[in-house]
């Protein structure tokens, strides 16, 4: 595991990857990642590092892959809970609920610039598959 908690911690932090052999990166949830996605991704490719990313926005933006829950979901999932506390549930009472839709999205420009060949089992899974 290699961390990074300032935008300075990025050089060191990819030399450590690369020193170590790194054959993927797997970038978690970490507010400060995500709103650093793009240094991230420009690392990435820089150093020729596979990265997974969480958010299917990072993909847009150049990213490899994203694999985690379905944004619309949570939202329509948060649309609901409002509802219910606007019709009088306290919100104390409501159940934790965990996400159970997940969306795999490829970007294959990436995969192509990064030298890899996305297998056809993995293409056929994915909820979305950028040129």
């Amino acid at each position: 595991m290699v961390a990074a908690t300032s935008d300075r911690d990025f050089e060191a932090a990819f030399a450590m990857i690369i020193e170590r052999h790194a054959q993927v990166l797997l970038i978690s949830m970490d507010p400060f990642l995500i709103q650093s996605t793009p240094q991230i991704i420009a690392l990435a490719a820089q150093h020729r590092i596979p990265a997974v990313y969480v958010k299917s926005e990072s993909v847009a933006a150049g990213g490899l892959i994203s694999y985690g829950p379905s944004i619309s979901n949570a939202w329509r999932l948060a649309g609901v809970y409002a509802g219910t506390i606007l019709k009088g549930t306290r919100a104390a009472e409501l159940p934790v609920v965990q996400p159970t839709e997940f969306e795999l999205v490829l970007n294959l420009k990436t995969a192509r610039s990064l030298g890899l060949q996305i297998p056809p089992t993995l293409l056929g899974r994915a909820d979305e598959v950028m040129e």
